[in-house]
């Protein structure tokens, strides 16, 4: 403890030296007042270092495939920008989310990997996009070249395709501008956390443009064992801005080495009672991960009523996983509990010990897609319409090689040792798995603006999904489906004033049975499931528009989802529905405090099913979740803020066997801002709260443990 206690001492110090400068300030402020002209010239120069226009309300999103603004938006929208990640030193996709009520995080298992959420209680891994193209690859995104994360909740495979039951994320890259800046940005923290990261910005000529940002992070945790080696590139230009024609090209090519986490084992139907630090893996375990994705963009303008668009995008997605995960847990005399029911005992922690268990694979994933829109305006009477129409095509391919290891050993569930893995350990060849799908969709939406007030949206969207898969080992050895299936979405908005904008809407999506590219044996033939979406709400702004807040209630159904009727036999048979409601609070209560929150309550039930679950709620689908983040600038320079994010009980799967408690966690930030540089003093769980940040159904049901208290201090040098 005596490192840490050094370490926040010198961080504490490092952001108080600028006190000095503040209280200079402040007396020469205030001498200079009464010479008059000297305070004018003082108060220029506060006010260009100040950090005032760093809002945390996003009032347009890319989310609906062309720059809408969120009140024309007949469904929830949640953006967290740019601004809010550095103030919370959020740089993970996964710390950003937690900016969004209703999201919550799922550990990785045998056969996924990297960022895996739950969104309004559906899972959304499938639903993740990257400037409006599907970022299908399982890996652990990091935050340097994005601008925004967007969340658009309810089904939407009229604007996205094949998934979205619960929503879709999607990430917003960094654009060149025709300007010239940079920032250059170096965090160091407790637990041995370093981080260098960089934006550089240059205009190339009148109307072009380079931007490159980059990272390389070494950072550690609380959980000694568990740590990432992380970079990336994300080189963007951009030709003909300004011009009819606009190119932009882009790339973004990431690294990660990181050291698995596969949390704890249950115990008596809960999260084992042991030591959070606890590492059920081995020190050389790994998980190393490549990203390349390629994209282009073309968008040319005819006149103001007609645009095109076409973009295209290569993904290559590679993982090397040797990740060992707690698995049965037994007694001293070697009985295995029975997981199926959540290792129920009356034995004491340390007479019970842990077998572990491999999952291992080498994956492969690419993807290319294609995009082409049409947007543009025309007039039918009185009725202006904005409408958007396009086709997309896209192909996948799906690679899996797994791998078990055998001699793996049992270790004790109080006290297992952190070593390297055994030399006796040999590894075995596995199942293969390769997969591939091609896509074809065709689409269109209207917006139709009937006066001032009153606006309707209808869209409606074709898909065709092809897909195969064959297994070497696994069953079944093979399987085929091609699905077609017309998506709609519809809304009604009224809008009496610029302040107030009321909303119904209704939506639909659909999952087939191979959309990932892998299968459970039995669910191979069977159609897809289909999802609608009903949901009513209300988007004001106060506050000469700096105070933005939304609410909304809602009901999305999966009207027919796959349950087991018997041993590898299953039937669309299932009904679940999530009902609920959303509040948010977005933006300035004063020039000086700002201010971003939400809450989810979720109410879910599987209403039927034939597996024993129905009448239990959906898994890692906690009732109550809420984020509040809040900060406040004082004399121009100084910023002061923090939060907390609440999440209730949960349970690991539908079964309702594994319960992981609610929790509240408390952050906190102080930076001293000027015009060339910024520092930054992040204290992330400020209580060090013991809690569950990621469960999952898995080996029993395994739950990860969130990271105790962590201080970060972060320079930023604008160039």
């Amino acid at each position: 403890m005596s490192r840490r206690n050094a370490l926040t001492a010198a961080l504490l110090a490092a952001l108080a030296m600028p006190a000095a400068s503040l209280a200079q300030s402040t007396d020469q402020a205030s001498s200079s007042d009464q010479g008059g002209s000297s305070a004018k010239t003082l108060g220029a120069v506060h006010v260009t270092g100040s950090i005032l226009g760093q809002d945390y309300d996003t009032d347009t999103s890319h989310v609906a495939k062309v720059p809408t603004a969120t009140r024309d938006i007949p469904q929830t929208v949640v953006v967290v920008n740019r601004n809010l990640l550095e103030a919370q030193g959020a740089t993970s996709f996964q710390d950003a989310l937690r900016n969004v009520p209703g999201i919550t995080i799922t550990a990785a298992e045998g056969g996924t990997i990297g960022d895996n959420v739950n969104l309004r209680g559906f899972s959304a891994r499938t639903d993740i996009y990257l400037d409006g193209f599907r970022d299908r690859g399982q890996y652990y995104r990091d935050t340097f070249d994005l601008d925004a994360i967007e969340v658009l909740k309810g089904p939407s495979s009229m604007l996205f395709g094949r998934g979205s039951t619960g929503g879709v994320i999607n990430q917003v890259s960094k654009s060149p501008q025709l300007r010239t800046f940079g920032q250059l940005s170096t965090t160091v923290g407790t637990d041995d956390r370093y981080r260098i990261s960089g934006d550089y910005n240059t205009p190339l000529s009148a109307t072009s443009a380079l931007r490159v940002n980059a990272y390389a992070q070494d950072v550690h945790s609380t959980r000694d064992v568990v740590s990432n080696r992380d970079g990336g590139l994300a080189p963007s230009i951009r030709f003909g801005i300004g011009t009819p024609t606009e190119i932009t090209l882009s790339a973004l090519l990431e690294r990660n080495n990181d050291k698995p986490d596969y949390g704890l084992p249950p115990v008596n139907r809960a999260p084992a009672k042991v030591n959070q630090d606890n590492y059920y893996g081995f020190t050389d375990d790994r998980t190393i991960q490549t990203v390349g994705v390629f994209s282009g963009r073309l968008e040319h303008t005819f006149n103001d009523d007609l645009k095109l668009r076409s973009q295209v995008q290569y993904s290559h997605y590679t993982t090397d996983a040797r990740e060992t995960a707690p698995n049965t847990v037994l007694t001293n005399t070697g009985v295995a509990l029975d997981k199926t029911r959540g290792n129920v005992t009356n034995l004491p922690l340390d007479d019970l010990m842990v077998q572990l268990a491999s999952h291992d694979r080498v994956i492969h994933d690419r993807s290319l897609d294609t995009q082409n829109d049409l947007n543009g305006s025309f007039d039918t009477g009185s009725i202006r319409h904005d409408y958007i129409a396009g086709i997309e095509l896209g192909h996948d391919n799906y690679d899996n090689q797994a791998y078990s290891r055998t001699g793996l050993p049992i270790v004790s569930l109080l006290n297992p040792p952190r070593e390297a893995q055994p030399a006796n350990v040999k590894q075995v060849l596995g199942n293969h798995a390769q997969g591939s799908a091609d896509t074809f969709a065709y689409y269109a939406n209207d917006t139709m603006h009937f006066n001032d007030m009153w606006q309707a949206v209808l869209g409606l969207r074709r898909d065709r999904f092809a897909a195969q898969l064959d297994n070497s080992i696994s069953a079944p050895a093979s399987a085929r489906q091609t699905v077609y299936f017309t998506s709609v979405r519809s809304g009604l908005i009224f809008q009496p004033s610029a302040e107030q904008s009321y909303y119904v809407s209704y939506g639909t999506s659909f999952d087939p049975s191979l959309e990932t590219l892998t299968v459970t044996s039995g669910t191979q033939s069977l159609k897809p499931e289909k999802n609608k979406s009903i949901e009513g709400g209300a988007k004001w702004t106060l506050a000469d528009d700096r105070l933005a807040i939304n609410a909304a209630l809602f009901q999305v159904t999966k009207t027919n989802a796959r349950t087991q009727v018997d041993t590898g036999v299953y039937a669309l048979d299932g009904d679940v529905r999530v009902r609920g409601g959303e509040l948010g609070i977005t933006g300035r209560i004063t020039d000086h405090w700002q201010i971003f929150s939400g809450y989810t309550r979720l109410n879910s039930e599987i209403v039927k099913a034939a597996d024993g679950t129905q009448g239990n709620v959906l898994g890692n689908t906690p009732r109550n979740s809420a984020t509040a983040w809040t900060t406040y600038t004082l004399g121009h320079d100084w910023e002061f803020g923090g939060g907390a994010t609440y999440v209730s009980q949960r349970y690991a799967d539908n079964k309702e066997l594994v319960s992981v408690g609610g929790y509240v966690r408390w952050d906190s930030t102080i930076a001293y801002h000027q015009r060339k540089y910024d520092l930054r003093l992040n204290i992330l769980n400020l209580t060090d709260k013991k809690y569950i940040s990621g469960v999952i159904q898995s080996d029993g049901g395994r739950s990860i443990p969130g990271a105790g208290r962590t201080e970060m201090l972060t320079v930023n040098y604008r160039i």
